[in-house]
């Protein structure tokens, strides 16, 4: 059966993803079955989306009872819903303004709109010149825009002409964030952790450095918590790590409690105010379905500290995972519940590491070939932890030697 519906997306879908051979149907928690029943935990849950788990019961609760009521409006009225969740969310980050988009890359889109329209109203750079700053690795979705500040080939590869002013600087290097900043740069947009990069976590001290450098300058801080937001690095952001504040933030994934997508660009007073009615917008933006959601998931992740959850289990994963001591390990790294097993490429791509795991009953996802991900929901035990350890030991066991030895080669 699941080559049936694996065949109906290869003939009539476009080839943009290469999944795992399995058919997901169900989810509950941190588990996800497949069409012949078998049982997998979820060490992915969905880059962050699905971080309260799957079919939380209390989150399609709060979807059937407010699809019941009223689902989608478009901007055009006032809700009921869509106020009380930008109170919530800039009570928790300590913002002054939202507003409500639905994919990260939207998000993301609204940030950089924003940057430019307020170095041009406020800081008096001219119109269609202001340039934003970004780190190599970045990832912040696929619109023609943000692919245009990738560092990565086949991002861009093609899909030209590409827009205009963004440069790009190394990541975790404060030195040439002060480097590049010109009387044109309105705002330096960087994630905290850079997470399609390879779990890439910056030097200790880096984010303070670039508060103090955007301030000093005045120019934009904005923060990229696509996936680190919302309790996945052991705090509500991965920017409170350090104790600095952005002057723009950018939130999705989790808000939309595995359910729904939602997302959210913060911002100081001034910054959003650049925005007038009509410059900015989105027919299912802050639709109330998905702010019933959202609110419900944002109560879920105070109540049940799921922050704080994430702290001690990702110490606990990351210390069982350095404990293996295998030489097909070049490193283990992360912060809180958001975890790179970083393999040797003579050893094992991570491909077929993660396709490996699957036929034991652990889903991930491979990135920059190397890069086991491993970001299971938030609420996820030690024990079943220990579970996927196991896999992952089990699975390192069969590697026996390195891939290029057991083809007859010489291992450089």
């Amino acid at each position: 059966m699941s080559h049936l519906f694996i065949d109906l997306e290869l003939r009539h879908g476009a080839r943009n993803y290469l999944p795992l051979p399995m058919v997901l149907e169900r989810g509950a928690g941190v588990y996800l079955w497949d069409t012949a029943g078998r049982r997998y935990l979820d060490m992915m849950s969905a880059y962050s989306a699905a971080s309260f788990g799957h079919s939380n019961p209390e989150l399609v609760g709060a979807l059937c009872e407010q699809a019941g009521q009223l689902a989608v409006t478009s901007r055009a009225f006032y809700t009921d819903q869509l106020g009380p969740l930008l109170e919530t969310l800039c009570a928790m980050t300590g913002m002054a303004r939202a507003l409500p988009m639905n994919t990260g890359a939207e998000a993301v889109e609204t940030a950089i709109k924003a940057a430019r329209k307020w170095g041009h109203r406020v800081r008096g750079i001219p119109d269609g010149r202001a340039r934003i700053i970004v780190a190599a690795g970045n990832f912040a979705g696929r619109t023609t825009t943000i692919i245009s500040f990738s560092s990565e080939p086949q991002n861009r590869d093609g899909f030209g002409p590409l827009t205009p002013g963004f440069d790009i600087i190394p990541y975790g290097d404060a030195a040439a964030l002060e480097a590049a900043i010109t009387p044109e740069t309105a705002a330096f947009l960087v994630e905290p952790i850079q997470g399609e990069a390879g779990i890439i976590v910056p030097p200790d001290g880096y984010l303070r450095a670039v508060r103090e450098i955007c301030s000093r300058h005045d120019i934009l801080l904005i923060v990229d918590e696509v996936q680190t937001g919302l309790g996945r690095t052991g705090r509500l952001l991965a920017c409170d790590h350090e104790g600095i504040r952005p002057d723009a933030l950018v939130l999705g994934k989790a808000l939309g409690g595995g359910l729904l997508p939602i997302s959210m660009f913060l911002a100081r007073a001034d910054v959003m105010d650049v925005f007038r009615p009509g410059d900015h917008g989105s027919t299912f933006g802050g639709n109330p379905l998905a702010c019933a959601v959202a609110l419900t998931a944002l109560r879920i992740l105070e109540r049940d500290r799921l922050a704080e959850r994430a702290a001690e289990l990702g110490a606990y994963l990351i210390e069982g995972l350095r404990a293996i001591r295998h030489p097909a390990i070049r490193a283990v790294r992360g912060r809180g519940l958001l975890v790179a097993l970083d393999l040797r490429p003579e050893w094992a791509s991570a491909r077929t590491f993660c396709e490996a795991l699957m036929h034991r009953g652990v889903l991930s996802k491979e990135t920059h070939r190397s890069v086991v991900r491993l970001a299971p929901p938030l609420v996820i035990t030690r024990a079943q932890i220990d579970s996927a350890l196991s896999a992952i030991t089990a699975v390192l066991a069969e590697l026996a030697r390195p891939v290029t030895a057991r083809a007859g080669e010489l291992v450089a």
